[in-house]
C-alpha cells in the first residue's frame, strides 16, 4: 500500500458511536489527509482530529450544498459518510460530486433502496434464492396476528422490528415463557422481551407502521465487514457478537467461517452493493446462518479489524483511487479477541 500522494479524505458523521475508531484506521496511512464534519457541534471527532465543520442534517435542503463547498475548500478526493440518513442524499448526487473529482464511499440509489428496507430485502434475497429467514411483513395488527399463526406463535417464539429503521430500534422478541418479574427484578431495563397484550395496546394506539414479523434464530451471531466492488464481494471478514449493547458489539471474535462468506458473497452480488458493507447474521436452529439485516456503510466496529490485521476503510479508500490492494492487505488474524471501552475526550 505504499504511495506518496497526499489523499484528502472528508468522513462525516463525525459524532457517530464508532467514529473514533473509523478515524484511527484511516490515520495508518500516513498520506491521508482528514477532515472531520457533523450537524453536532461537539461531536467527539472535532476532537480528536483538527480539521472539523460543522454541516447542516441530511434532511436539512442545505446539506448537499454545506458538503459540496466543503469538498472544494479542502481539495477533498474521497468521502466517506457513517450516518445512514446520509446515504440516500449523497448517493442521488454522486455523479454532481464526480464532476469536482470527490468519490463518495457509497452504493447506487437502487441498491440502498432494498438494503434500508428490512422487508424489500428480505424479498429481493428470496427473488435471488438467497436464504432468509421465515418472515411476513405485517401492515395492521390483523395481520400482525395473521403472521403470528404462520410462524407458528405460541409454540416458536418470534420477532418483529420495523421495516425502515436503524440500531435496534423497535425490535422486539415475543416470547409467552418469558418471566416478567425476572426482567423486573434481574434484569437490566434494556431487554428486548415484549408480551402480546402489551404489544398490541402499543401498535394500535397509533398509526401502524410496516413490520417485518419474522422466525426468532437462536444459536449466535455474526456481524460481518465486507469490502465491495460495485457488487462484486473482495474481502469478507466474520466476527462473532460475544456482547452487545443496545445493538452495538463491545465485545467480539473474528471467526473463519466459510459458509457465512459464501452466503455474503451470494448478498452482495444480489444487491450490487459498493465500498464498505455491514452485515449481520444469526443461526438458526437446523444449523443454517439466515440475515437479520444489512448495512449499506462502514459499520463502527469495523476498526476492531484493526487487531486482527484488517483495516477495511483504508483499503476502501484505496479501491476508490486504484490503488492496489496487495495479498498481505486482506490477511486477517482468524481467532483474535476483542473488548471495546469508553475512552473520554477532555476540552474547554
Amino acid at each position: 500500500m505504499d504511495h506518496v500522494e497526499k489523499i484528502n479524505v472528508l468522513m462525516t458523521g463525525a459524532g457517530a458511536p464508532g467514529a473514533a475508531g473509523i478515524i484511527k484506521c484511516l490515520k495508518q496511512d500516513k498520506n491521508i489527509h482528514l477532515v472531520l464534519a457533523d450537524a453536532n457541534p461537539d461531536a467527539v471527532g472535532k476532537y480528536l482530529s483538527g480539521n472539523f465543520h460543522l454541516i447542516p442534517s441530511a434532511n436539512d435542503p442545505d446539506f448537499i450544498p454545506a458538503v459540496r463547498s466543503i469538498c472544494l475548500k479542502e481539495n477533498i478526493k474521497i468521502l466517506m459518510p457513517l450516518v445512514t440518513k446520509e446515504l440516500f442524499p449523497l448517493s442521488e448526487n454522486k455523479d454532481e460530486f464526480r464532476t469536482i473529482g470527490v468519490h463518495i464511499l457509497v452504493s447506487d440509489e437502487s441498491a440502498l433502496s432494498i438494503a434500508n428496507d428490512k422487508g424489500r430485502l428480505y424479498q429481493h434475497l428470496e427473488q435471488f434464492n438467497v436464504r432468509v429467514p421465515n418472515y411476513k411483513i405485517v401492515n395492521t395488527w390483523e395481520e400482525f396476528e395473521e403472521g403470528l399463526k404462520y410462524l407458528d406463535y405460541p409454540n416458536q417464539k418470534v420477532c418483529f422490528k420495523p421495516c425502515i429503521s436503524n440500531g435496534s430500534r423497535g425490535f422486539r422478541i415475543i416470547d409467552p415463557a418469558i418471566d416478567e418479574h425476572h426482567l423486573l427484578f434481574k434484569e437490566k431495563p434494556n431487554h428486548t422481551y415484549i408480551q402480546i397484550d402489551k404489544l398490541k395496546s402499543i401498535l394500535t394506539a397509533q398509526k401502524f407502521p410496516p413490520l417485518l414479523l419474522s422466525e426468532y434464530l437462536p444459536g449466535p451471531e455474526y456481524s460481518i465487514d465486507c469490502l465491495a466492488q460495485n457488487g462484486e464481494p473482495i474481502i469478507i471478514v466474520p466476527r462473532l457478537r460475544t456482547k452487545m449493547k443496545e445493538g452495538i458489539s463491545v465485545a467480539g471474535e473474528f471467526v473463519f467461517q466459510k459458509d457465512i462468506i459464501k452466503y455474503c458473497e451470494e448478498i452482495i452480488k444480489s444487491l450490487h452493493v459498493h465500498g464498505n458493507i455491514g452485515i449481520q447474521v444469526k443461526q438458526a436452529e437446523d444449523g443454517s446462518y439466515k440475515i437479520l439485516e444489512i448495512n449499506p456503510r462502514v459499520q463502527g466496529t469495523i476498526s476492531a479489524g484493526l487487531g486482527a490485521g484488517i483495516n477495511l476503510p483504508l483499503l476502501a479508500v484505496h479501491q476508490e483511487l486504484n490503488i492496489p490492494i496487495e495479498e498481505h492487505d486482506k490477511q486477517v488474524i482468524w481467532g483474535t479477541k476483542f473488548i471495546r471501552f469508553w475512552e473520554e475526550v477532555f476540552y474547554n
